[in-house]
Parts: C-alpha cells; sequence; structure tokens
C-alpha cells in the first residue's frame, strides 16, 4: 500500500523539509553528450521518493550528479546546481560528498566479490559518522539474517539477492543520511524483490534515513514511495504522490502494464508517440 496518508499529514509540519534538490540540473557527458536536460526534483528528509523511467531516461545519471560519481565518466553538471541540506554540493568530489551523508548503492551490487560479506560491510564502515562498528554490523544482520549466516563464504558466491542484501547494508554501515538506490529489483526473483522493497521500508521507517529509489518497477517502487517522478528523456514529465501516480492513464498503460479497462498491455503495442504527446504537451 501507498504510503500516502503519513505523507499528507506530514506536508503540513514545519519539520519536513527537502533534505535534497535538483534544480533544472543539465548534464554532458564527454562535453557533447546532452543526458540531463533541466532536470528538478526534490526529496523530503525523512521520506522515500521514487525516479521512475525506461532505460535510458537518465535515472542513474541523476543519481550520479548526486553522488559525484559522475567525473570518472566525463561527465559533468553544466548548468543548475545539486543542493543537499541547504548547500550545493554538485562541484564536491565524491568523497567528499560521502562524508557529508550521502551513500549511493550502484546499480548491478557491485559487491567486492574476493572478500567475505562482513569485510564487505566492514569496507563500509570507513566512513562511518558516528558510533561503534559492532553496533552498525548487529543491526545490519537484524535487517539481513543470511548476511549473517553467509559469513565465512566470499561475496563472489552469494546469489544475486544476497548480493543485493550486501550492497544495501554495506551502505547502511557509513549511517548514511540519504541513501541513494540505483535498480535494487534488477535481475531478481519476484519474492525477493518483495523482501528486499520491505527491508528498505523498515530502514526508512526505523532509521529515518532518506531515500532516493530508482526503479524500472514502478509497482513495488510505488508501493513504498511517499513522492514519485517520472522521466523521459532527462527530465522529469510527471510527478505527484502514488495514488496520483497510480490513477493516472498514461502511467497505467506504459509503467504498470494495465489499459484503461484493467487489461494487460505489451510495451510493443504502444506508440512513443502518444506517450510524449500526452505528457510533454
Amino acid at each position: 500500500m501507498a504510503r500516502d496518508a503519513p505523507r499528507s499529514l506530514l506536508l503540513g509540519c514545519p519539520l519536513v523539509q527537502a533534505m535534497l534538490s535538483l534544480n533544472n540540473v543539465e548534464v554532458i557527458y564527454n562535453d557533447v553528450i546532452l543526458v540531463l536536460k533541466g532536470l528538478s526534483l526534490k526529496v523530503e528528509q525523512g521520506r522515500i521518493a521514487a525516479l521512475l523511467g525506461t532505460n535510458g531516461a537518465g535515472k542513474s545519471t541523476t543519481l550520479k550528479a548526486i553522488s559525484g560519481l559522475l567525473h570518472p565518466e566525463d561527465g559533468e553538471v553544466t548548468d543548475g546546481g545539486v543542493e543537499f541540506e541547504g548547500e550545493q554540493i554538485d562541484k564536491l568530489p565524491a568523497e567528499d560528498i560521502v562524508r557529508r551523508g550521502i551513500f549511493q548503492v550502484m546499480e548491478g551490487r557491485r559487491v567486492f566479490e574476493h572478500l567475505t560479506p562482513q569485510e564487505n560491510l566492514l569496507a563500509g564502515a570507513y566512513t562511518a559518522r558516528a558510533g561503534g562498528v559492532d553496533e552498525s554490523l548487529d543491526r545490519v544482520y537484524g535487517y539481513f539474517p543470511r548476511l549473517k549466516e553467509r559469513g565465512a563464504s566470499m561475496a563472489g558466491f552469494l546469489s544475486g539477492g544476497e548480493q543485493q542484501m550486501l550492497a544495501i547494508g554495506r551502505a547502511l554501515m557509513a549511517q548514511p543520511k540519504l541513501m541513494l538506490l540505483d535498480e535494487p529489483s534488477l535481475g531478481l526473483a519476484p519474492l525477493l524483490v518483495q523482501e528486499i522493497f520491505e527491508i528498505v521500508e523498515r530502514i526508512n521507517r526505523e532509521q529515518g534515513t532518506t531515500i532516493l529509489l530508482v526503479e524500472q518497477n514502478a509497482t513495488r517502487a510505488l508501493e513504498i514511495a511517499d513522492y514519485g517522478y517520472i522521466m523521459e528523456g532527462g527530465r522529469v514529465v510527471l510527478e505527484g504522490t502514488p495514488a496520483e501516480l497510480q490513477d493516472n492513464a498514461d502511467v497505467k498503460e506504459f509503467y504498470l502494464g494495465l489499459t484503461q479497462v484493467g487489461q494487460r498491455k505489451s510495451y510493443r503495442d504502444v506508440k512513443h508517440y502518444r506517450r510524449r504527446k500526452r505528457w510533454l504537451s
């Protein structure tokens, strides 16, 4: 169930504010390729925001613009700005951004395959802001007991679902204020996806961690999100509460896989120009 009621109550509370703001951000790769074209979005403190879109929409580039990971790929924020807790961060190196409390869980998990799960987790604690490592380990094992059971294995031999749990757990070890999750459902069976999304929601609720979730699985993402954005062609074309997005005819057809009469529809049966005409007119 989408969490619209709690969010609606919190919107009237002056303590809820935008922890993260992207204001008309433009990103160019190799001084030539324009990927983000005036992107704007906000993530409120202590909430979950979902960023949805198809492949090539610019979702991963958005996360890299926030976390400072554009530079190794010859990308750059050339216009607009990224603000975190009221300060502009898009010109900072990635290590400084991590120290401010932003941690990105990369698409494809990216665990250290030659290390054990616990060694991977300890690597995540390197930039922890405060608190003991043992307490952080206990917290992670509380969310992901399977990682403790697999403690002696090399991370490269874990299943895809276990590696995703390890990647999220490693991020938790850094005690992040803001966690950026890039396609956590990618390549996982439906039951594992459900389990991981339930844990992500618990982390947000119990730890107060703000989360920006990039996903193609719109149904699952909107079940746990407080607010959602849909990207097309490097910009946000639609935004709203989960209930508003789920009730939108275009979202039903193109992202939830439902026609207006509730029937499943193949993406191949849909003309792309119809979507762009409705959303961008």
